[in-house]
């Protein structure tokens, strides 16, 4: 079977730029795997991608020009339908097979076999293997139909037919030329009004030729550098920005970098074909505006890198990604330069409008504010925040933190009224820390307020003070109840309100800082601040609870522990501050050769003691009672390891004090191979219950060790 490899390129217009990854490796991945389904391509096929701003193609190897033949059994009817009672083949039997191209010489081959409770007949044949042509049309066809496009747009082309006139063809953006070559063989294939052929176009301006005629597959990427001054490959233009960022920040000198930022080095990658990296500068008169203002506009508005120094302070110089080469690139970097100027001074005046009105003089405005037609204006949210914060702070640390809490909780959302968040909504809270310093407020107030929104997302940092986590607490347990209370569930895949990151949020601040608080207490709290806005409480924290609780299991398995023990140890509800400790105590327990039965003992025993319906609970056990020698060896064993065990567990030692329950297994397997607990004498069945019951609840403190059983 004869393979060359194969060339499949789009030429569009413009493609969305933070789109233009996604749709570059779909429209790779999609038609190769179509190729690969037709026996077109093997799996071993290597498939490379390309994507620029006006191109979307893939490159396959080893293409073969027709897929081989392939033997097909299919089947056609029951014996029963097929065959009348002399074995000859019926109508509706001729009807299907000649529907299928065959006719009644092929009956006596007809095979025979057993479907489900009827014989059936079933007719093999070789289908022949598609030819390239189809085969490619088809893929592309797939493979433009399954683009995550983010919003399609509809554009005209004229007819080619005897009726002249317009047609409207949808798409991502309008499409003008396609190539397909299967080595240097152009493949005939039409899409989006397009015919294939072996040409496509380079850099708007600094194309050395124009079209660019592509001698075959494999010369694709460098003929297009080449000729056209692209570079196909997103991979390849992405890191040679990295390289250029790279040398221009050495460049400028005293150890300046540009600032990290994979979405916004995809985004530029996107929107150039030939980067070209030049140094660009702002007036210092600008670095008095907070550099995050800065540094957004920048990001946001123009799509720069910022240079930051050492110590992570904004220079005053910047980097442009340039998608033209001119030997003087002065007019470049002057007319970028120019064109910052007016936003940096936006910024600068939104500051100084901002800071000429207090917090707490927009306090009362926030009543103004509509926060959900059912629970209320922004106003209302505060007052809510501020009584579940104070009700926390007053826990943690009295009425010190209850004051400062308060007093955070009420002016934290008040940047929402400012200029500057107006404009850049993701500043909210960090404008809400600078302009707490210049009203005068302590650096735990600043702080807290900046920190009130954290974790904003997955990895992000918990706030940095007390006060912040009691109001980003607080915060976070507003919504969920609020949400909850009035039926906006996550559903699926959808999520409007994030409540799924709130609650990750209150199960991330709670474990890893360690707070004494109980997560049923906080719930209570939060429907008390919301009184009759939440009509159905009990109902509220019944979905809550496992709400968050789901969340506690999702994050602790992230954290690279196993379902089950993770399950066990939620189980017994430990402290916050103490769950990763018990895990790591239930890890090492496990690796133990005694674990395995004892948490089967530990299951068995549960079983046992739930259908004695609480016989022999609260009774004190009287080894006078006893009678068996296992069960008399068994509480020996216990009085000598427990009170051991449950002092290392009060300690805080929980690996110590799970693996001294080790020493257990013998007598337990001993009582379990020679004691009858449910005795025909009730005296001695409570007695053996409550032996049993002892150990239960000493074996389980640590975690719930019945559910570490396979």
């Amino acid at each position: 079977m004869t393979t060359q490899n194969l060339l499949v390129e789009l030429f569009v217009e413009e493609l969305p730029p933070k789109a233009l990854k996604k749709l570059g490796d779909a429209f790779a991945t999609v038609l190769a795997d179509q190729l690969k389904s037709q026996g077109l391509a093997s799996a071993e096929a290597v498939v490379t991608a390309f994507a620029s701003p006006r191109r979307l193609a893939v490159h396959v190897t080893a293409v073969a020009e027709r897929a081989a033949d392939k033997a097909v059994s299919q089947k056609l009817m029951p014996v029963s339908v097929g065959l009348d009672a002399n074995g000859q083949a019926t109508p509706a039997l001729l009807k299907r097979l000649g529907a299928l191209g065959a006719d009644a010489s092929v009956v006596p081959s007809l095979k025979r076999a057993q479907d489900g409770k009827a014989e059936a007949l079933f007719y093999d044949s070789i289908a022949p293997g598609v030819a390239l042509a189809p085969g490619l049309q088809k893929a592309l066809d797939e493979a433009l139909a399954k683009l995550p496009i983010p919003k399609v747009m509809s554009y005209q082309l004229e007819t080619d037919c005897e009726m002249p006139g317009w047609s409207s063809v949808q798409f991502v953006r309008p499409a003008h030329g396609l190539v397909a070559l299967h080595g240097s063989a152009v493949v005939p294939l039409k899409v989006l009004g397009l015919t294939s052929g072996n040409s496509t176009h380079g850099h708007r301006f600094e194309a050395a030729v124009d079209p660019v005629v592509l001698k075959d597959a494999d010369s694709y990427a460098a003929t297009l550098l080449k000729d056209g001054a692209v570079i196909a490959s997103f991979e390849e233009r992405k890191a040679e920005i990295a390289r250029q960022l790279a040398a221009a920040a050495a460049k400028v000198g005293g150890g300046c970098k540009p600032i990290e930022d994979e979405a916004l080095l995809d985004e530029v990658t996107a929107l150039v074909e030939r980067p070209n990296v030049l140094i660009c500068a702002f007036e210092k008169e600008f670095l008095d505006v907070p550099q995050e203002c800065l540094i957004l506009t920048m990001k946001a508005n123009q799509k720069y890198f910022p240079l930051l120094d050492t110590q992570g302070k904004l220079t005053h110089q910047f980097l442009v990604v340039s998608n033209i080469s001119p030997a003087d690139a002065s007019a470049v970097i002057q007319g970028n330069e120019r064109v910052v100027r007016p936003r940096l001074a936006d910024a600068k005046f939104f500051f100084d409008q901002d800071r000429k009105k207090t917090l707490a003089s927009r306090v009362e405005s926030l009543g103004k504010v509509v926060y959900h037609n059912k629970l209320g204006t922004q106003g209302e949210r505060v007052e809510r925040v501020r009584a579940i914060a104070k009700a926390i702070g007053q826990q943690l640390g009295g009425d010190v933190l209850a004051q400062s809490a308060d007093t955070t909780a009420q002016l934290a959302k008040t940047d929402l009224l400012t200029d500057m968040v107006g404009e850049f909504p993701e500043l909210q809270g960090i404008m809400g820390g600078y302009y707490a310093r210049h009203d005068g407020l302590t650096e735990d107030i600043a702080f807290a307020i900046e920190d009130h929104y954290k974790p904003r997302f997955a990895g992000d940092e918990l706030p940095r003070n007390t006060t912040g986590l009691v109001v980003a607490l607080a915060d976070k347990l507003e919504t969920l109840v609020g949400m909850f209370g009035i039926g906006n569930l996550p559903t699926g895949d959808k999520d409007p309100f994030a409540l799924r990151r709130h609650a990750l949020g209150v199960v991330r601040i709670l474990i890893e800082r360690g707070l004494p608080l109980n997560l049923s207490e906080l719930v209570a709290a939060a429907l008390k601040a919301f009184g009759a806005l939440v009509p159905n409480p009990a109902k509220t924290q019944e979905l809550v609870l496992p709400f968050v609780y789901e969340r506690i299991a999702g994050y602790l398995r992230d954290l690279g522990y196993s379902a089950q023990e993770v399950d066990a140890v939620i189980a017994v509800h430990p402290a916050w501050g103490d769950m990763v400790r018990c895990l790591d105590a239930v890890r090492s327990f496990v690796s133990l050769p005694e674990a395995p039965a004892l948490a089967a003992a530990n299951k068995r025993i549960g079983n046992i003691l739930k259908k004695s319906e609480g016989e022999g609970e609260g009774a004190a056990v009287d080894a006078g009672l006893f009678v068996e020698a296992a069960e008399q060896n068994l509480f020996a064993a216990m009085q000598a390891t427990v009170p051991g065990a449950n002092a290392q567990f009060d300690a805080g030692d929980y690996t110590a004090s799970l693996q001294a329950l080790a020493a257990l297994r013998g007598p337990v397997d001993a009582f379990f191979d020679g004691v009858m607990v449910n005795a025909d004498d009730a005296a001695l069945k409570a007695n053996r219950l409550g032996l049993l019951k002892s150990l239960h609840e000493a074996m389980n403190r640590v975690a719930d060790l019945s559910r570490l059983v396979a």
